[in-house]
C-alpha cells in the first residue's frame, strides 16, 4: 500500500505539472524556486552619521566582493546580463551563472555541463596532474591553479588575480577606518585590508573577535570552500553587511559561557570530544542589509559561525552569528509550507518558528564543537576526510545542533516556550526541505543523508495517505546516534567510513523525488532570493 499511495502521488503530481508547463516558460517555472523577499530599508535612528557613511562604505566593498565571485564562478558576467529573456537573465543572476544550483545542469543554451573546478583550476587539468604538482601552495585556500607559457601548472595567489578588485576593497575599507569613531572596528577593518592584500588571515580573524562593540559588521573575504567540486580546497568570495539586533544579542550572549559544557555533552566517548572552545567566543544577533558574491548565489545563509581557521578557533574562539530577518522568512515561505503540506495533520501543530530559531543558533554553535584535529595522528579532521569532509561537518552541525537544542529545551533551559517535539519536527520539515537542494553539493547531500537515516530507523513514516508520520522518540534516537558516529568518524579521521557512508545515504529516493514534485506543483519555494527597498 505505501508503494502505491507513494506512486500514485508522484504520477497524479507530474500530470498536474505537466498541463501547467505550457503556460509558463521554463525559466519562469525555475524562477518560482525562489520566493522574493524585499530587505527593507534599516532603521539607522541610533546610527551616526559617521556609521552611516561607513554603511555605504561596506556595500560598496561587497560589491566588489561580488564581482570576484563571478570570476571565480562563471566568469563574464555580462554574457549573462545580456540574456534578452527576463526571466531566464534574472534565474541566471540568482545562480550566477548557467547552471542551476538545484541539480548542477544548464539552463542556458549553448552551454555544457558545470565544470567541477570551475575557474579555481584548468580545465583540462588531471587528477593525476594535480598530484605530480609540487608546490605546496596548491593547496591553499586563496590560490588559483593555472598553466604557465610552457604548458606546466603554477599557482597564483588571490590577491594577484583578484588586485584590481582587492585595491578597490581595500580603498572602501581604508576609508571607513578613516571615519569610525570606533578604535575595534579601525583595527578591524586595517587588519582585513592586510590580510586581502596578502592572503593572510589569522590577525585580522583575531581583530575581528575582538570587535564586540559595533553596531554594524563587515563579513567580506574568501571564506567558504563549497564550490570547488574537485577538492574542496578553493575558497569562494562573499560578503555580508550586518546591523545588530543588541537585545537579542544579550540574550544569546549566554550561551557563550556554556561551551566547554556543550562540548561535553555532546553524544560520543570522551576522547572523541578531547577539545576546548576558545574562551572569546561570541554570538550576536543581526539583521542582514547586504548579502554580496557567495553569500548571495542560490540557498540564502541563515547563519554563520566564523573563523574557520583551527588555530583561531582553538586560541580565540568563534563567532556566531544569527541573521533573524532571513531566518524568518526562510521559515514562513519555505520550512513551514513544506511541513504544513507534507506532516499529518497533528503533527503539522509542532511546527514552531521559535524552535527553527533555536536549531539554528546550536547549528552554528556546533559548528566550533566537536573536535578540529584527529586524534590519532592523521593531522587536521578537513585533511582526513577529503573530498567528504565538509558534506560530513555540515551533517555534523545539523545533527547536532538539533540534538543540543531538544536535549536543552528538555530541561528548561531555553528561553522560549518550545517542546521537544517542535524542535524535532521542525528540523524534520527543515531536512526535507533542504534535500530539495539535491545531492550534487555538501548541503543538500549532508540532508538527504539525515533524511535517509531517518527513514531507515523508522523516525519518519510515509503513511497510506501520503503524509508524513514523525516517531518522536525514534527520531531523536536517530539524532543522537548519528551525531555520535559523525563525531567519531571526524575524530579518528576515517575516510572510508564517511565516503562508504556518504556513497550509501547519499542518494535521492522515490519518496524525495515525489516530495520535490508535489511540493513543486502547490508552488512552495525551494528558497528565497532578495530584492532591496530604496
Amino acid at each position: 500500500m505505501k508503494k502505491f499511495a507513494l506512486s500514485s502521488i508522484a504520477l497524479a503530481a507530474l500530470l498536474l505539472s505537466g498541463c501547467e508547463s505550457g503556460n509558463r516558460s521554463k525559466a519562469e517555472r525555475l524562477l518560482e524556486n525562489y520566493a522574493v523577499v524585499e530587505i527593507p530599508v534599516p532603521d539607522l535612528s541610533d546610527i551616526t552619521d559617521n556609521g552611516k557613511e561607513v554603511l555605504n562604505l561596506y556595500r560598496f566593498a561587497a560589491d566588489e566582493a561580488d564581482n570576484i565571485y563571478w570570476k571565480q564562478y562563471f566568469g563574464d558576467k555580462s554574457l549573462m546580463e545580456g540574456l534578452s529573456d527576463d526571466a531566464l537573465r534574472q534565474y541566471a543572476m540568482v545562480n550566477y551563472g548557467p547552471w542551476d544550483r538545484i541539480d548542477d545542469k544548464p539552463f542556458v543554451e549553448g552551454y555544457g555541463p558545470k565544470p567541477a573546478g570551475l575557474n579555481f583550476y584548468p580545465a583540462d587539468m588531471t587528477d593525476e596532474e594535480f598530484a605530480s604538482f609540487t608546490d605546496p601552495a596548491k593547496d591553499s585556500p586563496y590560490t588559483l591553479v593555472r598553466r604557465s607559457e610552457n604548458g606546466a601548472l603554477k599557482t597564483v595567489w588571490y590577491h594577484d588575480a583578484y588586485a584590481d578588485n582587492i585595491d578597490k576593497i581595500a580603498s572602501y575599507l581604508t576609508a571607513a577606518a578613516d571615519i569610525t569613531i570606533k578604535p575595534s572596528v579601525r583595527n578591524y577593518l586595517l587588519r582585513k585590508i592586510d590580510g586581502l592584500r596578502t592572503d593572510d588571515y589569522y590577525d585580522s580573524d583575531k581583530a575581528w573577535l575582538e570587535m564586540t562593540d559595533s553596531k554594524m559588521d563587515l563579513v567580506i573575504g574568501p571564506n567558504e570552500s563549497m564550490d570547488d567540486g574537485l577538492y574542496g580546497k578553493k575558497a569562494s568570495y562573499g560578503a555580508y553587511v550586518l546591523l545588530k539586533n543588541l537585545s537579542r544579542t544579550e540574550q544569546l550572549s549566554q550561551l557563550c559561557a556554556r561551551l566547554p559544557e556543550f562540548q561535553q555533552m555532546l553524544p560520543v566517548a570522551p576522547e572523541y570530544r578531547d577539545f576546548v572552545p576558545g574562551s572569546e567566543s561570541n554570538i550576536f544577533s543581526c539583521n542582514v542589509i547586504y548579502y554580496g558574491g557567495y553569500t548571495n548565489a542560490g540557498f540564502k545563509v541563515i547563519a554563520i559561525n566564523f573563523p574557520y581557521d583551527s588555530r583561531v578557533q582553538e586560541e580565540f574562539g568563534t563567532r556566531t552569528i544569527l541573521f533573524d530577518n532571513i531566518i524568518k522568512d526562510k521559515f514562513n515561505r519555505t520550512v513551514f509550507p513544506v511541513g504544513m503540506h507534507l506532516f499529518e495533520t497533528d503533527q503539522q501543530a509542532h511546527l514552531d518558528a521559535n524552535a527553527f530559531y533555536w536549531t539554528i543558533v546550536f547549528r552554528e554553535v556546533a559548528k566550533g564543537l566537536g573536535v578540529k584535529e584527529t586524534v590519532n595522528g592523521k593531522g587536521k579532521v578537513a585533511q582526513a576526510l577529503g573530498n567528504e569532509a565538509l558534506t560530513f561537518e555540515k551533517a555534523k552541525s545539523n545533527v547536532v545542533g538539533a540534538y543540543l537544542c531538544a536535549t536543552l529545551v528538555e530541561k528548561h533551559q531555553i528561553p522560549d516556550l518550545i517542546q521537544k517535539e517542535d524542535v524535532v519536527a521542525t528540523f524534520v520539515a527543515n531536512v526535507i526541505r533542504s534535500c530539495r537542494f539535491g545531492n550534487t553539493e555538501a548541503t543538500g547531500k549532508a540532508n538527504v543523508m539525515i533524511y535517509n537515516t531517518l527513514t531507515e530507523k523508522g523516525a519518519i513514516k510515509r503513511m497510506e495517505s501520503g503524509k508524513y508520520h514523525i516517531d518522536f522518540a525514534k527520531a531523536f534516537a536517530a539524532i543522537e546516534e548519528l551525531s555520535e558516529m559523525i563525531l567519531r568518524v571526524q575524530a579518528t579521521g576515517d575516510y572510508d567510513a564517511a565516503h562508504a557512508y556518504c556513497g550509501q545515504y547519499g542518494q535521492i529516493g522515490a519518496s524525495l523525488k515525489a516530495d520535490k514534485v508535489a511540493l513543486e506543483l502547490e508552488k512552495i519555494p525551494v528558497d528565497i532570493r532578495f530584492t532591496y527597498a530604496k
